[in-house]
């Protein structure tokens, strides 16, 4: 099971702390000071950096919410949209204009904007709608999920060393990312990209077995998004590579 669905089947695990930090951010989206100095974004990297031997710095950061994950029909009972808002948050016993029920909007207007060209997107409720998308977008049932893995919790931004790179055989890839919510959504899109499987180790012992995406076709994206500011690149030129956070998961053909 990828840790992403583990870390949201488990009760409990909900922190408040966890509402103001940063998941992923669309690539419609430009760049503010504040997600520059998130250390979660720093995990944007070039294809051509990505080998056995490379050493590269990386903060792998838990930010799963850890909201419940919730079964498909009561995800279904619930509504999700932004003109919802006022009774999902009466509902969901979310107090109005606090910090929860402002990340609950950012999520709700994120999942309704329509896809960039190019892209197929969905924000799932429940494990059974994310399934559903990514068959029928990679058009067959016979897929797999992977998501990164740490081997210890709180580990620091540090200087990490590649051991082993797989690159697996697909050219498209459905990637869904855990978003701010009470409980379990993810934000899911199809898009052209290759997929990795990274062996590393951290300058302290820490083991990481990563999911990375490099993003092919990049002209339609926001030159302002973070990823070309920390790699100085511009929409277009070459692949636009990240590993996928804790709360990520990978949806490929099982080939």
């Amino acid at each position: 099971m990828p840790c992403a669905i583990h870390d949201v089947t488990r009760p409990g695990v909900f922190e408040d702390d966890k509402w103001d930090k940063g998941l992923f951010i669309s690539y419609r989206t430009a760049t503010t000071q504040s997600q520059i100095q998130d250390p979660s974004v720093a995990i944007y990297f070039l294809e051509k950096d990505l080998h056995p031997g490379a050493r590269m710095t990386f903060h792998f950061i838990r930010t799963i919410t850890g909201a419940t994950l919730l079964p498909r029909q009561a995800a279904d009972s619930i509504p999700f949209s932004s003109a919802k808002l006022p009774e999902i948050l009466s509902r969901l016993s979310i107090t109005p204009n606090s910090i929860e029920a402002e990340a609950m909007k950012k999520t709700l207007q994120e999942c309704e904007k329509p896809a960039m060209e190019g892209e197929t997107k969905y924000c799932a409720t429940s494990v059974e709608a994310m399934v559903d998308f990514s068959t029928s977008s990679l058009g067959t049932r016979d897929v797999r999920a992977l998501s990164t893995t740490v081997d210890r919790e709180g580990t620091p931004k540090q200087v990490y060393s590649i051991s082993k790179v797989q690159k697996q055989p697909v050219s498209k890839a459905v990637v869904c990312h855990g978003e701010k919510y009470p409980y379990a959504v993810f934000y899911c899109h199809m898009t052209s990209a290759e997929a990795y499987k990274v062996s590393m180790v951290g300058k302290d012992g820490t083991k990481v077995e990563g999911v990375a995406t490099c993003h092919t076709d990049t002209a339609g994206y926001n030159p302002e998004h973070v990823a070309f500011k920390l790699l100085h690149v511009k929409p277009g030129t070459v692949p636009i590579c990240h590993f996928l956070l804790q709360s990520d998961i990978v949806w490929t053909p099982n080939k």
